[in-house]
């Protein structure tokens, strides 16, 4: 939003609230999930879009229902004739799988299958809003459309609800959890993000407690249990965390709170790739593919 959005907002909800903190709260919360135009903002993202259309071409597009929408998911088959790790990978707030083009290509490329999905409200799936619990409910989907994930990798808001989903956080749907896990720029809990959302609109006190409330009305959790790192810890399925100290998006400070949470946690920074460049950096590409193999390699060694 821009400074003068911002503060018509902020006397607006500051209005509402003066007689109901509860609708202040429920507007609040609209704005929280509206989810960011799809259209290409830059000349950079159009030329992104435009190099990820041949590899986006090459997948099997299929939609994945769960209660309250669908999803767009697209199908990459592995190369050769092997037994292939299967990956559901999924990318950030405001991004989509497009935007995922060169780190699927390496996926495929190391031999895995892969999935990509389009969260609702972004790339090819419908929907104007997003939330965690409806994020976890499309990871459901796929989970039950292709039988389970050896790994899983994911940025940003994909990561944290890869690991919401794996600590069934969300009370009608079961914990899926992959053999392992993969976190890039992902933020380590999401206190930070409603207690900034408030401070940003200045929210009352009273109004900030309903905002938070919405999360146990939508999931049956307090939005203190959506602890990415906590969960992370207890599952102690192996976990590679990649970050940039330079991520000015995502503070390295949540890879920090992943890496003290269990030894089945590893951090590898990938500094000076900032929160977006680093999913297509040829670097992570190897590293991820060297962790998603590694059990393999020793196999055979």
């Amino acid at each position: 939003m821009t400074s003068f959005t911002i503060e018509v907002t902020r006397h607006a909800l500051k209005c509402v609230s003066a007689f109901s903190p509860e609708m202040a709260a429920r507007l609040a919360f609209r704005l929280f999930s509206v989810t960011p135009s799809r259209k290409p903002s830059s000349g950079k993202e159009k030329a992104a879009l435009a190099v990820a259309g041949p590899v986006m071409a090459r997948a099997h597009p299929l939609t994945l229902s769960y209660a309250g929408g669908w999803v767009m998911a697209r199908h990459f088959r592995a190369q050769g004739d092997g037994v292939a790790k299967r990956v559901l990978l999924v990318h950030g707030w405001g991004s989509r799988s497009d935007y995922l083009a060169k780190m699927i290509e390496g996926l495929v490329a190391g031999g895995a299958e892969v999935v990509a999905l389009d969260w609702p409200g972004h790339g090819g799936s419908p929907g104007r809003t997003l939330t965690m619990p409806a994020a976890v409910r499309a990871i459901d989907a796929a989970w039950r459309h292709f039988g389970g994930f050896d790994v899983a990798v994911g940025h940003s808001f994909g990561g944290a609800s890869l690991a919401c989903a794996a600590g069934g956080l969300v009370c009608d749907v079961p914990s899926r959890i992959a053999k392992s896990m993969v976190l890039i720029g992902a933020p380590s809990e999401m206190t930070w993000l409603f207690k900034g959302f408030g401070k940003l609109l200045r929210l009352s006190y009273k109004a900030q407690a309903a905002l938070e409330g919405m999360v146990v009305q939508l999931s049956g959790r307090r939005v203190e249990d959506f602890d990415a790192a906590r969960i992370l810890g207890r599952l102690t399925v192996p976990a590679l965390v990649i970050h940039a100290e330079d991520d000015k998006e995502v503070s390295a400070d949540h890879a920090r709170r992943y890496a003290a949470a269990g030894a089945n946690v590893e951090l590898h920074w990938a500094n000076g790739l900032g929160h977006r460049r680093i999913v297509s950096a040829p670097p992570v590409i190897d590293r991820i593919n060297a962790f998603i193999h590694a059990e393999d390699r020793r196999a055979a060694a």
